[in-house]
């Protein structure tokens, strides 16, 4: 499964940028400006949550970025991150160790995106208690690596 690319299933992608699809985000309420951030941890609370997962919109000019994020289990429903907004969740890792949270990113005019934002493979070590996400000005997904406390830009692959 590729990190970052673009999304493999065409018709879930055409079905995003439906009407319908914009009309839903359309219908989404935004936090007032006092808030920059979309919080989604109903998933447990801070005592019990082990992992704390937040992507960042950084894209600049005031551009609005559209992400839908979810797992098998959980479903945070379609969002749009004003510029400088953030969407964060916490969860426990389940006990088979297979726990995978993913997300779909749109904005402006480009492509539906994918990507990993939490899978217990990769970030057991890597996000042992924080997983953050940025997308940046320029469209490139960055994450951070809590375990060498870096920022490691992740590779655009098409899918």
């Amino acid at each position: 499964m590729t990190l970052w690319g673009k999304h493999q299933d065409m018709k879930k992608a055409n079905q995003l940028m439906s009407p319908e699809f914009s009309r839903d985000l359309e219908a989404i309420q935004i936090d007032d400006l006092a808030h920059a951030t979309v919080d989604n941890s109903d998933l447990g609370s801070e005592e019990s949550a082990k992992v704390h997962v937040r992507i960042m919109n950084r894209l600049g000019y005031g551009r609005n970025l559209n992400i839908h994020c979810r797992s098998r289990d959980d479903d945070f429903g379609f969002q749009i991150l004003r510029d400088g907004y953030e969407t964060e969740w916490r969860f426990s890792i389940n006990i088979w160790g297979t726990t995978l949270f993913y997300c779909d990113v749109q904005w402006d005019n480009s492509m539906v995106f994918h990507f990993d934002a939490y899978s217990t493979n990769r970030d057991l070590e890597r996000c042992q208690t924080e997983c953050r996400w940025m997308i940046s000005q320029e469209g490139m997904l960055y994450g951070y690596n809590q375990k060498y406390g870096n920022w490691e830009k992740m590779i655009n692959q098409e899918s």
